[in-house]
């Protein structure tokens, strides 16, 4: 079992920024396949960021104000946010996939708003 702890979230004005954490209780150094989602109220839960084989994605509403990372020593994903707009409010999910499995966090409310 694969645990995920998500973290950062919050309460943030336009224009500003976030750094999301995803704390892994396993090891990332194999993990080939991660990523970000997030969950606004009545839509469905969406890909943000992702790190396949190396090679991160974002979906277009994201790109150039999100950036994924990873940090294999410490067992941990990033999702920095900048330039936050109120569309950007949702809840925020750290998913990893470890082998057949999909493993996913608590998740952490982000709002956006003035």
């Amino acid at each position: 079992q694969v645990q995920l702890v998500e973290s950062g979230g919050g309460l943030v004005q336009p224009g500003g920024s976030l750094r999301l954490s995803c704390a892994v209780s396993k090891s990332i150094f194999d993990i080939n396949v991660m990523g970000w989602y997030r969950q606004a109220p009545g839509k469905e839960r969406e890909l943000v960021a992702g790190i396949m084989s190396g090679r991160t994605n974002y979906a277009d509403s994201v790109k150039g104000r999100f950036t994924i990372s990873r940090d294999n020593a410490k067992n941990t994903v990033y999702l920095q946010m900048n330039s936050l707009k109120p569309e950007d409010t949702a809840v925020y999910y750290c998913n990893v996939v470890v082998g057949r499995y999909n493993y996913w966090g608590q998740g952490t409310q982000v709002t956006v708003s003035s």
